[in-house]
């Protein structure tokens, strides 16, 4: 293991060819609502401010989902690195069940009672009827969202990386032809306005899942699944997944809750600020979605390393992950920010909406690189095998500074909406400094492969030296 050094150039090279398709992919996939937000601008502030409220719906259903993809994802990395099949056939099967049954839950609340689900977030009747059919169609395309998601967690982590991406660029061209006939009216069409855009979601997410099987079942060569494989989780499987698991499904679903929280708080500004806040949200989930997959991209490069028993390289990946990704993330930000007034101009907003725009991207300049940071570290820790410190770390930060200061300055003192904005990314220094020291201990590489686990006492001996 002494000799197992990751020079800039190795990693770069796994950047260009792991990573950035990876990165790509995740940015395509999840700008289905982000389109619809852009699109629906020419009708008007109301329009993009409801669109904006559904977003915040659908993000709360990733949060209570996406701990299970997570979990796979670990799994999925370093299996593959100890090239376990039968392994990543349990998690898949395991994974999938979790995630639909979430999206039941979810897509049949939005179905049957969508005034009920957006009054949660807003009490502005106005949005309200609007919203209300976006997310009725929205709801049905639930259960492809998750599906499309696992299927692109196992082929990433097999280092199948087109696949994925190729069904992502058809479904969002789908989504931007159908929404463009749709919200318009073209070719005779009805003009749907927010309820066209819906339907534009659903159906590229039928594109989506179609193209992703499509690929999955030609390809068997690479990973077979096989159903008797997929729903056979004894011998202490489920209990194992679950340990490991189970942390990140609580981060997940506690940090959907508190996002909830400070969405309500948002939801009860003026009308201007919700939707200055639905297009900084969109400009945000464009940056996030893209270094979202540079950390799913950094968990396969990771956990692969350390289920492959080489954690020294798996270690030094993590170190570089940490320094490149914000570094991107800083010079993104402040290329945004530089040209704000065009980007906000593309959502049809007012003056005040436009001011509101122009302040919030400059707070997020410097919060977008620290929430990037953090991001990648605890995305790491988790590919690592270690679910817990950084669960802990951010749900504690999260509900002891974040929430409660921004719910106080927007519900108790009614601070203006930019003081309360401020309040939303308090918490991510404090996690830094935590996070800083944590990944430099070396304590969160807790294999759960064989090879991994043998290859432990060499790798804290090596570290142990490193550091005298």
């Amino acid at each position: 293991m002494r000799n197992e050094k990751v020079s800039w150039g190795i990693f770069f090279q796994t950047i260009l060819t792991i990573a950035l398709p990876i990165a790509f992919q995740n940015f395509l996939s999840t700008t289905a609502s982000m389109v619809d937000t852009i699109m629906i601008g020419s009708q008007g502030e109301l329009s993009v401010a409801a669109v904006g409220i559904c977003s915040q719906i659908t993000s709360l259903f990733f949060s209570c989902y996406f701990g299970f993809a997570s979990g796979g994802l670990l799994f999925f990395s370093q299996y593959w690195g100890a090239r376990n099949e039968r392994g990543i056939n349990r998690v898949f099967g395991l994974a999938l069940t979790c995630m639909l049954a979430v999206s039941v839950i979810f897509g049949g609340t939005a179905v049957i009672a969508p005034e009920f689900i957006l009054g949660i977030y807003t009490d502005k009747e106005n949005i309200i009827a609007i919203g209300a059919p976006y997310i009725r169609i929205v709801g049905f395309a639930y259960p492809l969202q998750v599906l499309a998601m696992i299927i692109s967690f196992l082929m990433r982590s097999t280092e199948r990386v087109k696949p994925p991406l190729f069904s992502s660029i058809l479904a969002l061209i789908t989504n931007f032809i159908l929404n463009w006939i749709l919200i318009y009216g073209r070719f005779g069409m009805p003009q749907m306005g927010a309820a066209g855009a819906a339907v534009g979601t659903l159906v590229s997410g039928i594109v989506n899942v179609l193209v992703l099987l499509l690929f999955l079942l030609k390809d068997q060569e690479t990973i077979a699944l096989k159903l008797k494989d997929m729903f056979f989780w004894g011998n202490g499987f489920l209990k194992e997944y679950m340990g490991k698991c189970l942390p990140i499904i609580c981060n997940e679903l506690f940090y959907g809750i508190g996002q909830m929280l400070i969405n309500i708080v948002i939801g009860h500004q003026s009308e201007s600020a919700i939707a200055a806040m639905a297009a900084f949200r969109v400009l945000e989930g464009f940056v996030f979605a893209f270094f979202a997959g540079l950390a799913d991209a950094s968990s396969v490069v990771v956990g692969k390393k350390v289920g492959s028993g080489h954690l020294m390289k798996g270690y030094q990946y993590m170190k570089k992950f940490a320094i490149l990704c914000p570094a991107i993330t800083f010079c993104i930000c402040l290329f945004g920010l530089l040209l704000n007034k065009p980007l906000l101009s593309l959502f049809g907003l007012g003056t005040e909406a436009m001011f509101f725009g122009k302040y919030m991207l400059l707070i997020y300049l410097a919060a977008g690189t620290i929430r990037t940071c953090n991001y990648i570290m605890n995305s790491c820790y988790r590919a690592g095998g270690e679910a817990v410190f950084g669960t802990l770390l951010e749900i504690i930060c999260l509900f002891t500074v974040s929430v409660p200061a921004t719910w106080a300055a927007g519900m108790i003192w009614h601070l203006p909406f930019l003081a309360v904005f401020s309040f939303l990314y308090t918490d991510e220094l404090i996690r830094l400094a935590f996070e800083l020291w944590y990944t430099r201990s070396g304590k969160w590489i807790k294999p759960v492969t064989r090879m991994g686990r043998d290859a432990l006492p060499e790798f804290q001996a090596e570290l142990k030296q490193m550091r005298h």
